[in-house]
């Protein structure tokens, strides 16, 4: 693509006109682009297909490209317009390398939904965690990863009758496994193998060149960001807690409000056409309003549109998402336009204003009533985690596909995992995916 790129930025020249830049400073250009991809991982295999990472790294790595190409021709005295055939040439590389990987992802990913392109996976350990990152392996086939068989000496799970994957043998049939199998990726997890034996299956795995993941201790505390410092062939590894109450927060909640206050100004006559929608069809109030618990366990009053005839009081039995959208049991009072506001999401808007007011942001954990909160604090790990941050119009468990019908130990597991590992560019990434659901209900990108 960068090839591509190069080659149309000089029949483009030629058509218009203009000074197309030298030969050898394409070269450069194009070394340094294939270097600084490689340098940010853009060709290593990953599990997960990261689609809005991957063009985050592509416009950096060529932006920087540009920059030393430029200062280089500026340093040695270059004539002509140089910023603008360099602009040229960054602009086209860009647009081509960031269309080749979004073909790349789409295409790679529609395979590996098919069953193409997958690969047989050996998990060590058929334990509770063992038996997890199977289910979540079958679960996400875009992951490519299709779990073949389990080896533990002394199973704690019976694997075959809850996922259907058998028990083969222990760590001395690992070679005959992997050649009956065919196996191409190896997972560790947790299991009554000691660690010598451990080690040994991850050396024999590195002999015969497949790849090997492993699940560490603690893995509930291991966010992105840790530090590591050896002590001799000792390393200890320091996870970084993220703190709710830094600087980082607090310019995401100041954010918040000045996006909200732009997308209410934007999007002022969709909700009053809605509004005047809602009171042709079911009369006052337009909103409905319930207790929701937020952060530091204090509640507010959420917003929504009114999408159910009958009064505007609490139409949810049970937690919200547990049963459907919503959380509607029972009878399902929606009129036709509620119907229609709720697979939209437009229902969701009117909480921008919880947004303005400070209960909400508009990322985060989404939030429950407070009869409901007390149970899950005591029967979920880590569920009270989630009020360290305020409540979120939309969150990384349901742009992952965490709603309706999911456990909620699920939903808290991700939830927990946006806290540990915030940053601005995940709210961006939850942004643009939400954007994407909703525009696209069955497409699945990160």
């Amino acid at each position: 693509m960068l090839f591509l790129a190069a080659f149309a930025v000089l029949l483009s020249g030629h058509a218009a006109g203009v000074a197309s830049p030298p030969p050898m400073t394409t070269l450069l250009f194009v070394a340094l682009c294939l270097a600084l991809y490689w340098s940010r991982g853009l060709y290593r295999l990953r599990f997960r297909i990261h689609t809005l990472d991957d063009l985050r790294s592509i416009f950096v790595a060529t932006t920087i490209a540009a920059m030393i190409v430029l200062t280089a021709r500026m340093l040695f005295g270059a004539g002509g317009d140089v910023a603008s055939e360099i602009a040229r040439l960054w602009a086209f590389a860009l647009a081509y390398v960031s269309a080749g990987r979004l073909a790349w992802c789409w295409s790679h990913q529609q395979a590996r939904e098919a069953g193409e392109s997958v690969r047989p996976t050996l998990i060590v350990g058929a334990g509770r965690i063992g038996a997890l990152v199977a289910k979540r392996f079958l679960d996400k086939p875009e992951l490519g990863l299709r779990p073949a068989a389990f080896l533990d000496k002394e199973p704690l799970v019976d694997t075959f009758s809850e996922l259907g994957v058998p028990v083969v043998g222990a760590s001395w049939d690992l070679d005959e496994t992997i050649a009956r199998y065919r196996i191409e990726q190896v997972v560790i997890t947790f299991s009554t193998a000691p660690d010598e034996v451990l080690l040994r299956i991850v050396r024999r795995c590195e002999e015969l060149g497949i790849p090997t993941a492993i699940v560490p201790r603690l893995f509930e505390r291991m966010p992105d960001l840790t530090q590591m410092e050896h002590l001799g062939g000792l390393p200890l590894v320091s996870p970084r807690r993220a703190d709710a109450r830094s600087w980082q927060f607090r310019a995401k909640y100041a954010g918040d409000r000045v996006l909200a206050a732009l997308a209410l100004l934007v999007l002022s006559p969709v909700l009053l056409v809605v509004a005047l929608a809602i009171v042709a069809t079911m009369g006052r109030p337009v909103f409905f309003r319930q207790t929701r618990i937020g952060r530091d366990s204090r509640p507010f009053e959420m917003l929504k549109f009114r999408t159910m005839a009958g009064p505007a009081t609490s139409r949810a039995v049970a937690p919200e998402g547990e049963l459907g959208p919503g959380g509607i049991e029972g009878d399902d009072r929606r009129t036709r336009l509620g119907t229609v506001l709720r697979r939209t999401s437009i229902d969701e808007l009117p909480q921008l204003m919880n947004v303005m007011r400070g209960d909400m942001s508009l990322v985060g954990p989404r939030p429950e009533r407070p009869e409901f909160v007390k149970d899950f604090e005591q029967r979920i790990y880590g569920y009270k985690d989630r009020h360290r941050v305020k409540s979120g119009i939309t969150g990384w468990a349901q742009v992952n596909g965490l709603r309706g019908r999911t456990p909620l130990s699920d939903r808290a597991e991700w939830d927990n995992f946006y806290i540990e590992n915030f940053s601005l560019w995940l709210d961006v990434k939850i942004a643009l995916m939400t954007v994407w659901a909703v525009l696209s209900p069955s497409a699945n990108v990160e």
